[in-house]
């Protein structure tokens, strides 16, 4: 209980608050003396005692001054005491001038531990640039931009400049090491500063394809025994050789190289190795490729490396080993990590956003080209081998599905299975394609979706349109993101001529893919066809934005210019489809078509003569020739024209009627008659042949001209007759059996009136032949119609343009052959009639 106390009285809790300590009253400062006393010397100033005397406390030592001894002093307020003096001890030595402070008190000294009342500080002393260290730095600095300056128009594509900077480089470190041995510095040389000006003068003579230039500044490292490990450099030498094909020497550079690098480099090695393997395929020596090519591939195996081995074995046609660097090929490492870890967990957030940060880095980059890559050789390799390993090549190609399927790149198996497919189809052997590609309907979604597509291209090219439209069908089920079967089922519906729908698709296959190009080059064609004439040059003009110098799109955009009349804009489309194709014929035909419209006979003539040059079987452009040569009076040049039409069309009298006339217009009367000849001779019954002959014996006084008046008037008759049989039959069709047979009995009573008429007629005639002075009057009535007629359809026997290359994967049919009008010359030549005075020989455009 001793421990335990009563309170007698209960404690006041808030007690102490209001206690006031008058250390800490900063008002009454300035009325403190001793604080002032203080702060005017250094008696406050006096820092505390931190080290203790050797057997004594701390505080029981008296402090000395110079001031002498002194009794602590309690300011009024009780200030505490600062720098007391006891005991009249003198004070210990410190180091405080630095801050400020002085040993002896000076009276009214303001407080300035800076220094600012002694003004500014001197300036500082100026370098001396006239001394030869100074000038030394100087230039070897001026050396260093140079050489950088090189550097970076190298990397910009400034070859000539870098060259230049390169040799200035050169120029200033000679004079600099001049300078050094004019000071007697020779010793100290920067050797590194020669060696990368050497170097960097090097590298912009080869850059530049100065080869001897830079074999020399290399030869100069080579053989300077001050530089470490220049005998790297051999390599750059012997690269320079290998482009220069002088291949035993880059090899023998390559080798002393090798020697001369130790095993520690090894990846260096390997690549000179490499480089060495493929200066051998080049000179065709396969066996020392090939050795090179295995060791690589025993100590550190890469695709490229693989690649090259098949190929060797492929040259020399060893099958067996062929099989073994295609297994060894497949099994090489590419150390990048699977894509599962780029998939997100949905529990870490933080992890989350790691993956998302590092999902399209330069690094995941790096890593899917070189998959790629590896892909791109594997598919090579085998595409190569596959006709070869085995009998046939569908077995080549088993044999390497099935190598692939055990290996890493399993996804590869289902391409080669199509690459198969695409193989049958170069043979020729559709029915084969066509097998291979339905196996994989069961497959899936990519894969069905890629080989119905290409199952939809076979269809559309057998012009089997509704099993095409099925398996474009089956493609868009499969996958309806694929823009190939999207086009596909787009142009099912165009040759159907459902251009709405067909539009639809093209767009859709756009929203999936808008660098899709086929399906924009199609939606303009289908705006085309819709007479959405803006529609459709806004499509071309966002295509030629793309493919800047495709023909097709220029073409298509100059026809779309015409139709909307705009004449010159056409022609300058045309212009530039002329600067990219300067021999496509149907151009140059179609800017003949536009000038001859514009009134340019001149510039007409000559893209009309310039696409009969390269395209001379083009029967339009020969009929837009001929007829110019008729107008312009130089029937002789026009006949070669229309021999060639005749030579085109054999069967059509009407080029070789218009070769008679320009023999008789130029006055070859005797070849004109020849001719007419040879043309009643192959067609007996042509009533302008007929009348011609009759007309040119007349005039000609030949005995002949009874004997063709003769048959112009059977053949005249004969005519005369078929014509009133097609009408009487027309009329009997519509009138019924009996009283079709009453028009046919009265028919022939008007074709005997006729032919009665037409002998009154001819009578007038053959009676001009008698007189002589009447015929030369009234015998020269042949002339041109002013009006011409079109000439029938011909089948032109050549394509003046190739067809559009499709891809496999897609079809695009609708190129701009299918829309491309066809370049028609708007002169006619209409056949000869007869005027009742003179020949004229007038020929007027349409």
């Amino acid at each position: 209980m001793e421990n335990v106390h009563l309170a007698l009285e209960e404690e006041d809790l808030y007690s102490g608050y209001n206690d006031y300590n008058p250390t800490f009253d900063s008002e009454e400062l300035e009325n403190d003396a001793g604080f002032q006393q203080a702060v005017r010397t250094s008696h406050g100033r006096r820092p505390p005692m931190t080290a203790k005397f050797p057997g004594t406390a701390i505080g029981a030592r008296p402090l000395g001054t110079s001031f002498g001894s002194r009794i602590p002093m309690t300011s009024s307020m009780g200030r505490p005491v600062t720098g007391a003096v006891q005991d009249g001890a003198a004070r210990p030595m410190t180091a405080v001038r630095a801050a400020g402070y002085t040993s002896s008190l000076t009276r009214g000294s303001t407080f300035d531990p800076l220094g600012q009342s002694r003004g500014p500080a001197p300036s500082l002393e100026a370098k001396n640039e006239d001394t030869p260290e100074e000038k030394i730095k100087i230039l070897e600095k001026k050396v260093n931009d140079l050489i950088e300056e090189s550097c970076m128009a190298q990397s910009i594509g400034a070859l000539q400049l870098s060259l230049e900077k390169a040799k200035e480089a050169g120029r200033k470190e000679r004079a600099l090491v001049r300078q050094r041995e004019q000071t007697g510095n020779a010793d100290h040389i920067n050797l590194d500063l020669t060696y990368s000006v050497l170097l960097n003068l090097a590298n912009q003579y080869e850059n530049n394809e100065m080869y001897p230039e830079a074999l020399n500044s290399y030869q100069v490292i080579v053989k300077n025994k001050m530089f470490n490990n220049a005998g790297r450099l051999k390599v750059n030498m012997a690269n320079i050789y290998f482009k220069q094909k002088n291949y035993p020497k880059a090899i023998k550079f390559y080798r002393m190289a090798l020697d001369q690098i130790s095993n520690a480099h090894k990846e260096m090695r390997i690549k000179i190795m490499q480089n060495i393997g493929v200066v051998f395929v080049r000179m065709g020596q396969y066996s020392d490729a090939i050795t090179s090519f295995e060791h690589i591939m025993s100590e550190s195996p890469n695709i490229k490396t693989g690649f090259n081995l098949i190929l060797c074995y492929y040259a020399i046609g060893d099958r067996e080993r062929m099989k073994k660097a295609f297994q060894k090929l497949i099994s090489v490492p590419l150390g990048i990590d699977d894509d599962d870890k780029y998939i997100p967990s949905n529990d870490d957030t933080s992890s989350n956003m790691v993956i998302e940060a590092i999902k399209n880095d330069k690094l995941h980059q790096m890593e899917r080209d070189l998959k790629v890559l590896a892909e791109k050789y594997i598919m090579t390799a085998a595409k190569l081998i596959a006709p070869t390993i085995e009998t046939s090549f569908a077995t080549g190609f088993d044999w390497c599905v099935d190598m692939v399927k055990s290996s890493q790149y399993v996804e590869l198996a289902n391409d080669l299975e199509i690459n198969k497919a695409i193989t049958y189809l170069r043979q020729k052997d559709f029915n084969q394609a066509v097998e291979t590609l339905k196996t994989f309907e069961k497959k899936d979604s990519r894969v069905k979706s890629a080989a119905a597509t290409n199952l939809s291209f076979l269809h559309f090219l057998e012009k089997e349109y509704e099993q095409a439209e099925r398996y474009a069908d089956l493609a868009m089920t499969a996958d309806r993101y694929n823009p190939a079967a999207l086009i596909n089922k787009g142009n099912t519906l165009f040759v159907k001529q459902d251009y709405e729908k067909a539009a639809e698709f093209y767009k859709e296959a756009l929203r999936n893919d808008s660098s899709c190009t086929e399906a924009l080059y199609n939606l303009g064609l289908s705006y085309k066809k819709l007479n959405r004439l803006e529609e459709a040059l806004d499509c071309f003009l966002k295509l030629h934005a793309i493919l800047r110098n495709s023909a097709q799109v220029m073409y298509q955009l100059a026809h779309l210019y015409e139709l909307l009349e705009d004449s010159q804009q056409a022609i300058e489309w045309l212009m530039q489809v002329i600067s990219v194709t300067p021999t496509d014929p149907q151009a140059l035909a179609k800017l003949g078509e536009l000038h001859d419209g514009e009134g340019d006979k001149s510039q007409a003539f000559q893209y009309y003569y310039d696409s009969f040059r390269y395209f001379p079987s083009n029967i339009d452009v020969i009929e837009w020739l001929g007829a110019y040569y008729i107008e312009t009076q130089f029937c002789e040049k026009a006949i070669q024209y229309f021999e060639r039409a005749t030579l085109i069309q054999p069967t059509q009298v009407k080029w070789q009627l218009m070769v008679a006339s320009c023999y008789r217009r130029s006055g070859n009367y005797q070849k004109a008659l020849e001719t007419y000849k040879d043309i009643h001779h192959k067609f007996p019954e042509n009533v302008e042949c007929l009348r011609f002959l009759v007309r040119l014996c007349t005039d000609m006084g030949l005995n002949e001209v009874q004997e063709y008046a003769t048959k112009l008037k059977k053949v005249e008759k004969m005519k005369e007759m078929r014509e009133q049989r097609v009408k009487s039959g027309r009329e009997g069709s519509a009138r019924g059996r009996r009283e079709g047979r009453e028009g046919s009995g009265g028919s022939a009573e008007d074709v005997k009136a006729v032919a009665q008429s037409e002998s009154k007629q001819l009578s007038p005639l053959l009676d001009s032949g008698k007189d002589s002075s009447h015929s030369s009057n009234s015998t020269k009535g042949e002339r041109l119609s002013a009006r011409m007629r079109s000439l029938p359809a011909s089948n032109e026997p050549y394509e003046a343009n190739s067809p559009k290359e499709l891809d496999a994967s897609y079809v695009d049919p609708l190129g701009p052959q299918m829309e491309r009008p066809k370049t028609g010359a708007k002169k006619r030549v209409e056949d000869d009639d007869f005027a009742d005075e003179e020949l004229g020989d007038d020929l007027l455009p349409e």
